[in-house]
């Protein structure tokens, strides 16, 4: 019995959409990043900074993460099929994270020059363990942004293992599995909250690690020498848990799993984005009323998941958007490599630019334009020269087609498009 998705052909980048919205969650982690890591002085301790970070608080970049979390279930599930065997599935899912990572870090190594007789900085990161152990100059080593792709790789190894649980409830219970997801996601971050030391405010603790002078430093602070130096940067357990502990991020990837079975079987149909995108709009800027532990990422799950699931819904219908245009799905796909080739880029650009030099809002803003521009150069070649060739090669490899999960009969609305 061949399945609905087979007959659709759906694949990665199947759904244009999602591909295209890929580049605004990266985008917004760069506006982030280039606030806190390009240490432009005196403009970071200014009062223009301040007023500009007020309003792009950690929370920005973190919705961007939460976005791809969820995505990442939504499209795992949608493209899966079994290609001989559970481990071809495994292949494909390590080739697209580990060359790009493993490029991008050796990027910065060369850049800021990291010591490497020091295993203990660099080797947890270069086989993404980094996030596993609650200490700052760990889960801080080296390329800043991989710290996701640990949570990423836990998502694919329990995918194959938790699929059989998924496709087996019942239709009807869909919308009661993905309740009890969400129920689970505020319980963990409540405990997090009640017994996890830490803050408990609502500040916005993702800010940059200022040094004494008005003169830019050459290094950010997470690259610097004194950095690699340390053995121990203590972490607040509660952020750790809530932002960087892989285990916490798994219910976001499987309400996006939830929420592409919904879609294929015809249990999520409307096409007006319209309450999806409000409703992510009021859930983020509710993120400025709670504890830290809330707004990294639990107010968003859900909008996120409505967003994902009504723009693939109109992918499906051959609905136009902006997302879905060839210029938004090129950014689409070379988002992973811009978004792990950033933090080098901005290293780079300070050692080259901003070091040794004043600067105030407008030398800001020249050096994140050039961030931008280089990010996105470097992204492409890394992706066209490293991610393609590989995955092309991996396809020409002989395998043995087999029927992929049954997820469940879809609507005859979603099978026909107009």
């Amino acid at each position: 019995m061949t399945t609905w998705l087979s007959q659709q052909g759906m694949d990665d980048g199947k759904l244009p959409s999602l591909t295209g919205a890929r580049w605004w969650a990266a985008l917004a982690v760069f506006v982030l990043h280039a606030l806190v890591f390009l240490p432009v002085y005196p403009f970071q301790k200014s009062e223009t900074f301040r007023t500009i970070h007020a309003f792009v608080p950690m929370q920005l970049g973190a919705g961007g993460v939460t976005f791809f979390f969820v995505l990442s279930g939504f499209v795992i599930f949608w493209s899966y099929r079994r290609r001989g065997s559970v481990g071809r599935y495994y292949q494909r899912r390590l080739l697209k994270i580990f060359p790009t990572h493993i490029v991008t870090g050796v990027v910065l190594v060369l850049i800021a020059g990291v010591p490497l007789v020091r295993p203990v900085v660099w080797a947890p990161n270069l086989l993404l363990l980094h996030t596993w152990i609650p200490k700052w100059s760990t889960v801080g080593g080296l390329n800043v942004p991989s710290w996701s792709l640990c949570a990423e790789l836990l998502f694919y190894l329990t995918f194959p293992l938790a699929l059989p649980v998924v496709s087996r409830i019942p239709s009807v219970r869909l919308w009661w599995a993905m309740g009890v997801l969400f129920i689970v996601i505020i319980g963990l971050h409540t405990g997090f909250y009640l017994w996890a030391d830490g803050p408990k405010g609502t500040d916005n603790l993702f800010v940059p690690r200022l040094l004494p002078g008005d003169v830019s430093p050459e290094f950010e602070i997470h690259v610097s020498p004194r950095w690699f130096e340390q053995t121990d940067i203590p972490v607040s357990m509660s952020y750790w848990l809530s932002y960087s502990f892989p285990a916490s991020r798994l219910p976001e990837f499987y309400v996006g799993v939830l929420a592409a079975r919904l879609v294929a079987e015809g249990m999520w149909r409307t096409t007006r984005l319209t309450a999806p995108l409000t409703a992510l709009a009021v859930s983020y800027g509710a993120t400025w009323i709670v504890p830290v532990n809330y707004k990294l990422s639990v107010l968003m799950v859900a909008p996120m998941a409505a967003v994902i699931a009504t723009m693939a819904v109109r992918d499906l219908r051959g609905l136009p958007g902006i997302c879905a245009t060839r210029p938004m799905v090129r950014l689409g796909e070379i988002s992973f490599a811009f978004y792990m080739i950033q933090f080098p880029v901005m290293v780079a650009v300070t050692r080259t630019f901003i070091g040794g030099h004043r600067y105030s809002l407008g030398g800001w803003l020249v050096w994140t334009a050039l961030s931008l521009v280089v990010s996105i150069l470097a992204a492409a070649a890394i992706y066209y020269g490293v991610d393609q060739p590989l995955m092309a090669r991996l396809a020409r490899r002989p395998h043995h087609l087999g029927e992929a999960p049954v997820a469940g009969q879809p609507s005859a609305k979603l099978r026909a498009r107009p």
